[in-house]
């Protein structure tokens, strides 16, 4: 009779902490099923509201500006309030401002929409990432990628079921429905996440020797994941390295969503399906490899996934830009989604453990910025030189990924203790 009474506290602790995990889990493909959805309307809201292709690139600038600009407030919120509650109000949020779009009948109306869109998506990946981080540190082992698995899963989705309806909905009618899944989505989660009764995390200074935190966390001698550098000004110089690799492998995506199709199509002469295929390509394989990203990281650690992932998208992207041969380029292209993964979990995985919600809203706010910074700065070059030359740069940027990957690590760091 004692073990009946003595079984179900760990059951319990156990069974939330399951719990927690799979709301967290559809947070993230929430986030990814709606923003997908909008993005395969663009056509549909630019000819509703007339814009021109010079007037719509200052619009989708509005979901860039309110999403790093609401970034850096969020952190400091999810400290004030708990990440939990920050993650349910952003959800809801993004899922009515979804609607706005829809109900822009001008340019401008649009921008401003999609600057509160991009508010509620900025706050809700911070907000987010760092329920992830908190349930990584409470499971002690690297399960981020699966997270951003479900979000890249989510967004393959979106567009999916996205490309179906817009023959027959309205882009009104279509994210209204969009809008009821997430905020169904954000009710039955967000009452998880609030009341779930999860352990409390026990960190490596408070609880064990960091020479048993090295063997626990990392056998094999890669320590990257439960070791930090001493100090202010050291954890938050590793926060910035970080964040830059986080913009150097979104960069890359930014630049195959936008670039690629186009890439595929004129240089290599593919017919639209064809082109088409290659981001499909780089996105299947960036939803393969984050999948397999837990495994990895056990086996790798942290600072070998992301210095293996960024010679991966070297040579990937280098087939993909300059290969005469059309099934070449989409190897190169599949090469490459495998190549950034896991490169933005695994860095904000790490952010995380070291300075909290301030530190992955600092490395989200790089981060996003390579979405922002990437198709342009490609646009520019492939008008001054070529498309092709033009996307080798993220190769360049993916060995500039693998240094600070190396610069980061606690191996290249002096250990005072």
């Amino acid at each position: 009779m004692q073990l009946l009474y003595k079984i179900p506290f760990p059951l319990t602790a156990r069974n939330g902490t399951s719990r927690a995990r799979i709301a967290i889990t559809a947070f993230f493909a929430m986030d990814g099923f709606v923003f997908a959805s909008w993005a395969v309307r663009i056509p549909a809201v630019k000819a509703a509201v007339g814009a021109s292709p010079a007037t719509l690139g200052i619009a989708l600038l509005g979901v860039s500006a309110g999403a790093i600009a609401t970034m850096a407030l969020t952190g400091a919120l999810c400290r004030r309030f708990g990440s939990a509650r920050v993650a349910v109000v952003a959800a809801a949020w993004l899922s009515f401002a979804l609607l706005l779009p829809a109900l822009a009948h001008s340019a401008v109306a649009l921008g401003l929409g999609l600057a509160v869109f991009g508010v509620g998506y900025g706050g809700l990946n911070v907000a987010m990432n760092s329920l992830a981080v908190d349930l990584v540190a409470i499971l002690r082992r690297p399960v981020m990628p699966s997270f951003h698995a479900a979000w890249s899963l989510g967004g393959l989705a979106g567009a999916t079921l996205g490309g179906l309806a817009a023959p027959a909905l309205t882009p009104l009618a279509h994210f209204s429905l969009v809008c009821f899944c997430g905020l169904a989505v954000t009710a039955v989660c967000g009452r998880i996440v609030l009341t779930a009764s999860l352990p409390v995390a026990r960190t490596g200074t408070q609880q064990k020797t960091r020479e048993e935190e090295k063997k626990q966390d990392f056998p094999n001698g890669d320590v990257s994941h439960g070791t930090a550098p001493t100090g202010h000004s050291g954890v938050w110089r590793t926060v910035l390295l970080l964040g830059a690799i986080a913009l150097c492998s979104t960069y890359g995506e930014g630049a195959v969503s936008d670039w690629g199709a186009l890439h595929l199509r004129e240089d290599l002469g593919a017919a639209p399906g064809l082109a088409a295929a290659g981001y499909a390509a780089f996105a299947l394989a960036e939803a393969c490899g984050r999948l397999a990203g837990t495994t990895l990281l056990a086996r790798l650690g942290q600072t070998r996934v992301l210095v293996y992932g960024g010679l991966v998208t070297c040579v990937g992207m280098l087939a993909a830009a300059l290969s005469p041969a059309l099934p070449l380029a989409l190897a190169g292209f599949a090469l490459a989604g495998l190549g950034v993964a896991n490169a933005f979990p695994t860095a904000m995985a790490r952010v995380g453990l070291l300075a909290g919600p301030n530190g992955v809203a600092t490395a989200s706010t790089l981060g996003y910025a390579g979405f922002l910074l990437g198709p342009p700065a490609i646009g520019f070059l492939a008008t001054a030189l070529s498309l092709r030359v033009a996307l080798t740069t993220v190769s360049v940027l993916a060995i500039v990924a693998v240094s600070l990957a190396r610069t980061a690590s606690p191996s290249q760091q002096s250990d005072p203790d």
